[in-house]
């Protein structure tokens, strides 16, 4: 099934890639609860998007285990937007798999970003002390 789905997306098979799924497919996105989904009309539509927003997409999964009727994935998006500017995506797909057919995901791919700061910034963002950090500080 994995390797069906990666082919149809280098080749920009459509149909091949919605057949990858079952009809009541189940998408859960859990760091962004609003992005959830049901159903291939959905896979079909944001594909549709990714194919005409970045004409060379290309995906690349360099590891991945099964675990009974679970399929643990990294995956790589890569290619260039209508823009030109560049389009990468990293991270986790989990996938609950029904026979032949994804039945299930849990997401957590998300964009690559090339200048949001290293770790402690990103710390003090999560916990909400980078905006003190960056207010004057009173003297007493």
């Amino acid at each position: 099934m994995l390797e069906r789905l990666v082919a149809a997306v280098n080749a920009h098979d459509l149909d091949a890639l919605v057949a990858c799924f079952a009809d009541d497919y189940v998408n859960e996105t859990p760091a962004h609860p609003e992005r959830g989904f049901r159903g291939r009309d959905q896979i079909r539509a944001n594909w549709t998007e990714i194919f005409a927003g970045v004409a060379d997409v290309r995906a690349r999964v360099p590891r991945s285990a099964v675990d009974g009727d679970t399929l643990w994935t990294e995956w790589e998006l890569s290619g260039t937007r209508v823009d030109g500017a560049p389009f990468r995506m990293c991270g986790v797909v989990v996938f609950g798999l029904r026979g032949a057919q994804i039945a299930s995901a849990r997401f957590y791919l998300e964009p690559v970003e090339e200048a949001s700061g290293d770790v402690n910034a990103h710390t003090r963002l999560v916990v909400g002390t980078l905006a003190a950090l960056d207010e004057p500080q009173e003297r007493s």
